[in-house]
């Protein structure tokens, strides 16, 4: 109930700023215009993970097996095909969409609810598609950099597209709460304690490597791989 309640009112945040939002992001006052705000959310979100999400990330790759925590990887990455499978079909991308549905079907049945993935292994790689890519290739604009508290690096675009996401996401239809709010805390933790390596390469203002980092990477992924590479004179 706290994790789905802490996303209705992030939802609500991001619609409240997207009225006051200019569209284009090109210099970094346009692209990141809420520095201030940002910047106090991101050390809110830091102190979070400092003494609660990575020492339990930690705990949690100390204690389990590799290959149990694969298979939990692998569980959570089955649901997120189901998005996948949604966004690529609403992009017209239909030979990605028929692969994500596909890979839900064999990692489902043969792959024991998704905990192994034989997909890969047969040529069905994953195709990830999030709605905020989707409104991407309509072509609306990612509007301001964001920084959402305990979901971290946004845009206003990304923000709107966590509605459908979260809508399409089927933890949430678990009906017993406790075990929708332990999937919500297991999932957590499995994508922070598979960043602990990624985080070493952070150098620098971490709040610049971060922003700049985010925002490259969704435009290559709103691209397709098609997109020039630039850095900021501060970054």
């Amino acid at each position: 109930m706290l994790v789905k309640t802490l996303r209705q009112g992030t939802v609500c945040t991001v619609m409240a700023l997207l009225l006051a939002a200019p569209v284009n992001a090109e210099t970094t006052e346009q692209k990141d215009p809420w520095q201030g705000l940002n910047r106090a959310v991101f050390t809110f979100n830091e102190q979070v993970d400092r003494f609660a999400l990575k020492p339990l990330a930690q705990g949690y790759r100390y204690v389990m097996p590799d290959i149990a925590e694969r298979g939990v990887s692998n569980f959570f990455s089955n649901l997120g095909d189901i998005r996948s499978a949604v966004n690529n079909l609403l992009q017209g991308k239909i030979n990605d969409a028929l692969t994500s549905a596909s890979r839900v079907v064999f990692n489902s049945t043969f792959g024991l609810a998704g905990f192994i993935d034989v997909a890969t292994p047969i040529g069905l790689e994953e195709k990830h598609e999030d709605f905020g890519q989707t409104l991407g290739r309509w072509g609306l604009g990612s509007g301001p950099y964001l920084v959402l508290p305990l979901f971290g690096p946004s845009s206003v675009r990304d923000g709107i597209g966590l509605i459908p996401d979260i809508a399409l996401d089927p933890v949430g239809d678990v009906d017993h709460v406790p075990t929708r709010n332990s999937l919500y805390g297991l999932r957590m933790i499995d994508v922070r304690a598979n960043l602990l390596r990624a985080e070493q390469m952070i150098s620098g203002d971490k709040y610049l490597f971060v922003r700049d980092a985010y925002l490259q990477r969704r435009e290559y992924l709103v691209n397709d791989g098609e997109v020039q590479v630039k850095y900021d004179n501060d970054f």
